[in-house]
């Protein structure tokens, strides 16, 4: 008789958590685990040239962006850094280590920040910015600062066209803002709105990339 036939509990699934407050502590491990991972194989893509230096600035700066909301769910005394929680779970990824201490593309200081800088600062703001509606942050005042940089950057970049429909629609949302008082907030139909916008913005910015 073999083993199994004997110890019918292995048969059985094992899980890894109890309830419901352990099994969100290990989907935010993964989900950490997973950013780093890909920002490895990112940077081994740019290393091979697989990518180019663009589309490279606008990958990386989301995921550091990513990366930096996923460590805030794990940070804790079991895991102070992101270096601990790589040697717990036996990450191997020092590239990507790297990039998340310098907290920036590699290409940035390739072109002394000005093109990439500008690329990177945008993909932030868009994810920033979609990031702080979907939790429903939609007050003037809490809006405003991180568009205004938005469109301020995008007439910095010189690689998108005067006619980037993208300006157009941050310029309308910024008007709109402009005309409400600072604890004023926006509307579930704006807020879905300027959603779609900026998500329809951010895709239309990361063609000129891939086409430039």
């Amino acid at each position: 008789m073999s083993v199994t036939q004997d110890r019918p509990e292995l048969y059985e699934e094992v899980k890894l958590y109890k309830n419901a407050r352990e099994r969100e502590k290990h989907d935010n491990q993964a989900d950490l685990y997973a950013v780093v991972n890909t920002l490895q194989h990112l940077e081994k893509a740019y290393i091979r040239d697989c990518v180019t230096p663009k589309e490279y600035t606008a990958a990386c700066s989301k995921l550091l962006v990513q990366y930096r909301a996923a460590f805030k769910q794990v940070q804790s005394d079991q895991f102070p850094t992101i270096d601990a929680f790589a040697r717990a779970f036996r990450l191997d990824c020092p590239a990507a280590l790297e990039r998340i201490k310098e907290d920036r593309p590699i290409t940035i200081k390739d072109d002394k920040g000005n093109t990439s800088k500008c690329i990177a600062d945008i993909v932030s703001l868009f994810i920033t910015l979609m990031d702080k509606l979907r939790l429903e942050i939609r007050a003037m005042d809490q809006l405003h600062p991180d568009l205004r940089d938005l469109m301020d950057t995008m007439n910095r970049l010189s690689i998108l066209p005067s006619d980037f429909d993208g300006k157009e629609k941050v310029a309308e949302w910024l008007q709109t803002l402009n005309n409400m008082s600072a604890s004023d907030e926006l509307s579930d139909t704006q807020v879905r709105q300027l959603i779609f916008d900026l998500e329809t913005s951010y895709n239309a910015f990361n063609k000129v990339l891939h086409n430039s």
